[in-house]
């Protein structure tokens, strides 16, 4: 399903991929901490030697729609890979969760994804508070065999250093929300 796409790009968003949503559907069916959420996008990383960048730490705060629409509460706009993103009401992304599926092991030094434990339940962090969240919740590096499957709260602070041992690293991550949007707004979805 996945052959067809360009490798050694830091990230992919994946979108009209017969056959994607409905696997990654039953994977979310299957997980009970998804509680009735349905994927609303997906990227794949694929971090290699010749594609080894870091990503600093943030909070994920925007969303894939199939259209702008300046509603209340959503902005500010952007367009990622030739797709719509909004800024939602934080409490929607609180109310997600994001799954990384790792198709590679990935040990200390294949730059895993690092967390600050507990910041998801900080609410949205301003970027200029965002360091010394990191340094007061702490950080842990979510190291994965080939298969594993990590669940996380989407609003968790998180980084990923450029690797130390550059081997391949492919991950798909795939955001679930069980919240509809106010018309005309709608998830651009898989």
């Amino acid at each position: 399903m996945l052959a067809g796409l360009p490798a050694d790009q830091a990230g992919i968003r994946l979108h009209g991929i017969a056959g994607l949503a409905e696997i990654l559907d039953e994977i979310g069916s299957r997980t009970a901490q998804l509680g009735g959420r349905h994927p609303v996008r997906a990227i794949l990383f694929d971090k290699s030697g010749a594609a080894n960048w870091a990503l600093g730490w943030h909070q994920d705060r925007t969303i894939a729609v199939k259209a702008r629409a300046d509603l209340p509460g959503y902005g500010p706009w952007s367009v990622k890979a030739g797709r719509v993103h909004v800024e939602p009401p934080f409490v929607l992304i609180e109310r997600m969760r994001t799954i990384r599926i790792h198709f590679d092991a990935v040990p200390a030094g294949n730059a895993p994804l690092l967390i600050a434990p507990g910041s998801h339940r900080l609410g949205r962090i301003p970027e200029p508070e965002i360091e010394a969240t990191v340094a007061r919740c702490g950080t842990t590096a979510c190291l994965a065999g080939r298969g594993d499957i990590w669940l996380y709260a989407t609003p968790i602070l998180h980084a990923s250093a450029a690797a130390a041992e550059p081997q391949h690293r492919r991950v798909i991550q795939i955001d679930y929300s069980a919240d509809s949007l106010p018309a005309p707004l709608d998830w651009l979805g898989l």
